[in-house]
Formats: C-alpha cells, structure tokens, sequence
C-alpha cells in the first residue's frame, strides 16, 4: 500500500471542548488507511494585516502556511456563527491565501463538516466556504454533503461519539473523500 494522504482537519472553532472538535476527532478516528488526518490549529493565527506582510509575516502565518503545504488535502469542520463562518476561520483562509499567488489552498481538494446543535446543521457556514473554494482553487467534495445536526445527542459524556448510524456516514464520507483526493491529484 502507498503512503497515506496528508489530510489538514481546520477546526473553526477555537473552544477546546467544541463539537466541531469532537467531530475531527472522531474523524480522524474513523478516517480509512489511504488517509491520515491530524488537526491543524489556527488559534494562534494574527488577524491577516497585509501591513504586517509587507514588514515580514508574522512566525504563525509562516509555520501555518508551511503546513499547508505539506497537506494534500484540506477537511474543513465549522460551525455556524450568525449564518456564517467563524471569524478565525476565515481568518486562516485569508492568511493561506496570501502572498497573492503563492495561496497555499490552491489545487487542494476540500471537503466541508458543518456541525451545529441546530437542526440545519450549519448549513449556511457550508455553503459559504464552498464560495470561497472557488475563487481559491480547491476543487471541493460535492457529495456527500455534511450537514451535520443535533450535535449534542451524537457523543457520550467522554466526548466519544456514541451514534452507529452518524459513524456508518462518516465513514462512507470519508471513503468518498479519500477517492476524491486521489481523481483530484491526479489531474
């Protein structure tokens, strides 16, 4: 068997105990051979001042965009703040995409987890980042999607997540994913 793909998980939340966490790493758990996903944080990210790139990026935005381009793929998990992505997110969106023309993002297949304790699953977050992916090169993953609701009822007091039915999807959602990474980069 070949090496695994290097799959970045961004989680846009930054609480530690968010369900969008609990999501990635029951992800990363279920995630099959062809891929190793691992989490990459993006709290420590400064706001994106193009100011500050001009005098020299800040260490984040560099050790972050190292990263990024180490990863063969991109797992977005968010939730859905005023029907919309989450500003650190967005935030480690603006800070990929820059130099312009040197976009970490660029090419990267994506795919998006939205969670949230309502029962449209953060829908609006989903879509939204699918518009950033089209001006950011990162042909995304279109089904199955991930809308994922009722949050709250998927995982046991450890944090573990105790739905068969939420893992058989995840599952099938990541295979599904692991085949798109592999049509994708090899375009």
């Amino acid at each position: 068997m070949s090496q695994p793909r290097d799959i970045a998980v961004i989680v846009g939340s930054l609480r530690k105990a968010s369900w969008n966490r609990k999501m990635a790493h029951a992800l990363i758990a279920l995630a099959p051979p062809a891929l190793k996903l691992e989490i990459v944080e993006i709290g420590a990210l400064p706001l994106y001042n193009p100011d500050e790139e001009d005098a020299g990026p800040p260490a984040a935005y560099t050790a972050f965009r190292e990263r990024m381009h180490r990863a063969d793929g991109v797992i977005f998990a968010t939730p859905e703040y005023n029907r919309s992505v989450p500003a650190p997110l967005k935030n480690a969106i603006d800070v990929g995409s820059r130099p312009y023309g040197k976009s970490v993002w660029s090419g990267k297949p994506a795919a998006v987890i939205s969670v949230s304790p309502g029962a449209l699953g953060a829908y609006g977050a989903n879509h939204q980042l699918r518009q950033c992916f089209v001006f950011l090169d990162m042909p995304v993953l279109q089904q199955p999607e991930a809308y994922i609701g009722g949050v709250e009822k998927l995982f046991d007091e450890a944090g573990q997540l105790s739905s068969d039915s939420t893992r058989a999807f995840l599952e099938k959602y990541l295979h599904a994913y692991a085949a798109w990474v592999e049509r994708t980069r090899r375009a």
